[in-house]
């Protein structure tokens, strides 16, 4: 996957994150099988990425301490996006990959306390503090968007929408990548745009 230019901005934040060393040895490839992982939820539950093959799958990338991030949650974007695909069956699963003292880090009591009181409905929560799972996608920022189809197949990687900027009046315009990418795969179509460079804050990798 193509690293994406460093744009600093005033608040001191990317608008496009440059992939970290580790990121470009991803295993994550658009049409390829998405690598398999095993994660632990803010309940202790453990989830098995391969445990969920035969329903779409997406991977949301978080931190709640970033704008760009708050700027999708203050909204209701985030929300009613994860409310509207588990309706349909889809596992959605939001991911912390912040490191333990960095931006985004919370125990897991924290982390689910937080999710409730946004209104938030993932799937599950999970817990990547040592940064695995996101460096074996290649994650870069926050958020960073994942699709993969019912055969285990990573279909999009990239971006929410087309609107890099922390302005929650931007979602009302915005294309969803996310949302698009889905609605083709239920439909049996190709996935017209596979990946797009995610924007946000970088992920603080420990």
């Amino acid at each position: 996957m193509t690293a994406a230019i460093v744009i600093p901005s005033e608040l001191g934040v990317d608008r496009f994150v440059k992939a970290a060393p580790e990121a470009s040895l991803s295993e994550a490839q658009i049409g390829k099988p998405a690598p398999d992982f095993q994660l632990t939820d803010t309940e202790g539950k453990k989830w098995d990425l391969r445990e969920h093959k035969g329903k779409i799958i997406v991977l949301e990338w978080f931190n709640f301490g970033c704008p760009f991030v708050k700027k999708h949650y203050n909204s209701g974007n985030m929300q009613k996006l994860q409310k509207e695909m588990t309706g349909k069956g889809i596992v959605w699963l939001s991911i912390c990959s912040s490191a333990p003292g960095k931006q985004g880090y919370a125990e897991p009591a924290e982390q689910e306390k937080a999710m409730k009181e946004k209104g938030a409905a993932p799937s599950a929560v999970l817990l990547d503090p040592d940064g695995k799972v996101g460096r074996l996608y290649g994650a870069k920022a926050t958020p960073n968007m994942y699709v993969i189809d019912k055969h285990g197949v990573l279909r999009y990687e990239g971006a929410i929408d087309d609107k890099n900027d922390f302005s929650p009046e931007s979602v009302a315009t915005a294309k969803n990548y996310v949302r698009a990418a889905i609605n083709e795969l239920t439909e049996g179509k190709q996935v017209t745009v596979a990946e797009t460079k995610p924007y946000g804050c970088s992920i603080k990798y420990q």
